[in-house]
């Protein structure tokens, strides 16, 4: 299981446990030190998921909204496709993330919720305003989306699989 695996399948645990879930148990469960789950909640935070920290375990704040971090990997005559895909299918890219091997973890906020945000985007994009951040890590980058449910993040993951977009453990 992949570092980005175990983090979905944390959140998805929290999410579904009707009291907090502890760092021992999650330990226990991916099989890692309660370090390692220390710094997985860090990153799932800065990835935008609201975990808080009780005396008893860590529980996540409810918006109503589910919400999955996605690798994903593709050119700029493909970023429409990939927008296009999330917003069709409910989803919102709610921004972009790339781990830059000297400037470390940079991010920017997209919320990018319909076909005419999508629009926009490309425009400002196309207006020679900026360069899509994924240009500078070799494409790869990731996306936090969010939707009204599980199965909805799974109908875009597979969209995203099958356009080949998606980054997958297995290619």
């Amino acid at each position: 299981m992949t570092g980005t695996d175990r983090r979905n399948d944390m959140i998805r645990r929290i999410r579904e446990s009707n009291s907090p879930v502890s760092g021992a148990a999650l330990a226990a469960c991916y099989q890692v030190s309660r370090q390692v789950i220390v710094q997985d909640i860090a990153l799932l935070r800065a990835a935008g998921y609201e975990v808080i920290s009780t005396n008893r375990g860590y529980v996540l704040a409810g918006t109503g909204e589910v919400s999955r971090l996605l690798k994903v990997c593709h050119t700029d005559d493909q970023l429409e496709a990939e927008l296009c895909a999330v917003v069709d299918l409910g989803g919102c890219v709610k921004n972009v993330v790339v781990q830059h091997r000297v400037y470390g973890r940079l991010e920017a906020d997209l919320n990018i919720r319909s076909r005419r945000d999508v629009g926009r985007f490309l425009e400002d994009m196309r207006s020679g305003r900026s360069s899509p951040l994924k240009n500078i890590t070799s494409n790869y980058h990731y996306h936090l989306i969010t939707a009204d449910s599980e199965e909805t993040l799974d109908l875009i993951e597979q969209v995203l699989k099958e356009k080949k977009i998606l980054v997958t453990v297995d290619g």
